[in-house]
């Protein structure tokens, strides 16, 4: 079952999961809130005496309907704009000064602390979305983390009412006055059990709740535990084309954001921002990979050799966002960035779970090779954290040709070593200064074809918040190129008009480069994209294709026949007592149990799945 790819069978408007009694009267009730949203409207600007530079605003009062045909024509130059809200207060927004912007993402979470377990009641009754209504929450997921006590679980909510009915933001550029300083943008951010990408704004929509258990005794006691947080989130992000081209341009006397939500209408959010005149560098994000290591005179690497690399990383202009050959201390970068936008991993101070909480956020600096290209599978090896902390290993080897049929090499820059030591060995690792080159070793038994080296990262720069990757190949033992072959895809039936894998997760939509990054790691086991790829899809309600017809995605019956733990309980919830009796109970939501996860299953079983279409 284990694979790549995404749905091809996305049924535009489709209710096949969801009840009837939420798809009754939608296009009213969206259509109510969207006048009342309206009506709520903060004052115009009307009085030209009354702007501090005595200019006059026109047509701003101009009502933005949820049906209308005309947008506002888009702008080529209009820069993917990032929106925070934590506990209602809004997160101070720095801009180019008279840019024009759309609404690529927002983010709002309201938390609580609480001393007991006592699920969301804190929650529900005492924070920012208290009022939004929670009848029909339940839980739905559980996972705990750690290596070793005191473990920490997360509890995953879903169905509230609030989560799953249509709900719009708008937009609202004011002066300090809370005036109107242009045009109002309308968001429609659609309801949990339909996806409608010609309506609908955002490709990733995700309302949720998690209580996260701290000091547990273990993995599912967590009786002692005295700290509870208690936390919703709304995940907005991945604008369709047609949303893009609502454009907000700053007026000189913008100096804030108003953010109103129809399901809380008369407690708009306010973000303050500041407009930063001729910013050193410009929008947009651009990596580059160079080879330092000079290939054979037939322009190919021999198997055996240590290749050097250098990362460089950019604006959207070709500015570097770093000194060449350098990368400044963890301690300068993390938690929110540089200057120059510039992004380490910093899940220590945000934690990140996949599909459920803030992965976007997680912005880790890697880099790997993979290859040869024709062998490119999932990987299976796990690699352990003393990989992740040995000071001598800054570069980890994640596939073996032995165990995997393919070699990949990752590193974190910093590196791993910095990274996690840092974090738990000694502090003083965060203070040193890092560097922008890192070498990758092809397996003496190196098989001759294309490998592909990749980098990722993400750039968070005056308002944008931006993936980017790059891939290079490099010929190993032949001149001759190869290509992969997924037994997977494809993907673009759902991922496009704005939802594409060039512009959603990692910004690449070169699915043979996945595997290297996405393995197994100890303390991370949900990694390889096979994983990833079920779970999501598994729990998203948007996504229209019947689980169990394997064919949406799998082109092959022979690329399901791999079954393991991790393979079929990425999506399954359950398996059968008589496998609880002989593999023991589910213990993780991702991949079923531990490392032996992803042990092949004996092939006397499960050579086909019910229903596959395959």
């Amino acid at each position: 079952m284990g694979g790549l790819g995404a749905p091809p069978a996305c049924r535009d408007g489709s209710v096949s999961r969801k009840p009837l009694a939420r798809a009754a009267g939608r296009s009213a009730l969206l259509s109510s809130l969207t006048v009342l949203l309206l009506a709520c409207g903060g004052q115009d600007v009307g009085d030209a005496a009354e702007l501090e530079d005595g200019e006059q605003l026109a047509g701003q009062a101009q009502a933005v309907t949820a049906g209308e045909e005309e947008r506002r024509p888009g702008s080529a130059k209009a820069v993917a704009l990032a929106l925070e809200v934590e506990n209602g207060v809004g997160r101070p927004l720095r801009v180019r000064a008279g840019g024009t912007f759309y609404i690529n993402q927002i983010d709002l979470r309201a938390f609580v602390q609480s001393t007991r377990d006592e699920g969301l009641r804190t929650l529900r009754t005492n924070s920012d979305f208290a009022g939004l209504g929670w009848s029909g929450v339940r839980q739905v997921d559980q996972e705990s983390t750690g290596l070793g006590a005191p473990f920490t679980r997360r509890r995953f909510y879903r169905d509230a009412a609030w989560m799953d009915v249509p709900s719009v933001f708008t937009v609202e550029p004011v002066d300090r006055f809370g005036r109107l300083t242009g045009l109002p943008v309308l968001l429609n951010v659609g309801s949990e059990y339909d996806r409608r990408p010609k309506t609908d704004d955002f490709f990733v929509r995700r309302f949720r709740a998690i209580q996260t258990a701290t000091g547990c005794t273990t993995r599912t006691d967590c009786s002692a535990s005295t700290s509870f947080e208690e936390e919703a989130l709304v995940e907005l992000r991945n604008a369709y084309d047609h949303a893009k081209s609502r454009t907000l341009t700053f007026h000189p006397n913008t100096t804030s954001l108003r953010l109103r939500w129809s399901l809380r209408p008369f407690a708009p959010y306010s973000i303050p921002v500041e407009q930063v005149k001729n910013p050193e560098y410009a929008y947009g994000f651009k990596l580059a990979l160079e080879p330092l290591t000079p290939p054979r005179a037939d322009g190919t690497y021999a198997p055996g050799t240590e290749i050097s690399f250098q990362l460089t990383l950019m604006d959207g202009a070709g500015k570097p966002l770093h000194p060449k050959g350098v990368l400044p201390p963890y301690n300068d970068v993390a938690p929110d960035g540089t200057e120059s936008g510039l992004n380490y991993y910093r899940a220590f101070f945000d934690a990140t779970t996949t599909y459920y909480r803030r992965k976007h956020r997680e912005r880790m600096l890697m880099t790997q090779i993979v290859g040869p290209a024709q062998n490119v599978q999932p990987i299976r090896s796990i690699v352990g954290l003393g990989a992740f902390l040995d000071p001598d290993v800054d570069e980890q080897v994640v596939g073996t040709l032995e165990r995997d049929g393919v070699f990949s090499q990752f590193a974190t820059l910093p590196f791993s070593n910095i990274l996690f030591g840092g974090a738990f060995i000694d502090p003083n690792l965060w203070n040193v200064v890092n560097t922008d080159t890192f070498q990758f070793t092809l397996p003496a038994n190196a098989p001759a074809g294309t490998y592909l080296v990749t980098a990722k990262g993400r750039r968070v720069y005056l308002g944008e918040d931006l993936p980017g990757s790059t891939t290079i190949e490099i010929q190993v033992g032949t001149k001759q190129r190869t290509q992969a072959t997924l037994t997977t895809g494809p993907c673009t039936s759902c991922h496009s008009q704005g939802g594409e894998l060039s512009e959603v997760l990692h910004a690449n939509d070169n699915r043979a480069t996945c595997a290297g990054c996405h393995s197994p790691l100890e303390f991370e086991l949900e990694g390889p994209i096979f994983v990833r790829t079920h779970f999501i899809h598994s729990r998203s309600n948007r996504f229209d294709a019947p689980l169990h017809q394997c064919s949406s995605c799998h082109l092959t019956k022979e690329s399901i026949q791999r079954t393991s733990k991790a393979a079929c309980l990425s999506c399954h919830k359950s398996y059968p007592d008589s496998h609880v009796e002989k593999f023991g109970p589910i213990e993780s939501m991702y991949v079923g149990g531990g490392p032996e996860s992803f042990n092949q299953c004996t092939g006397a079983c499960h050579n086909q799945h019910p229903g596959s279409g395959l």
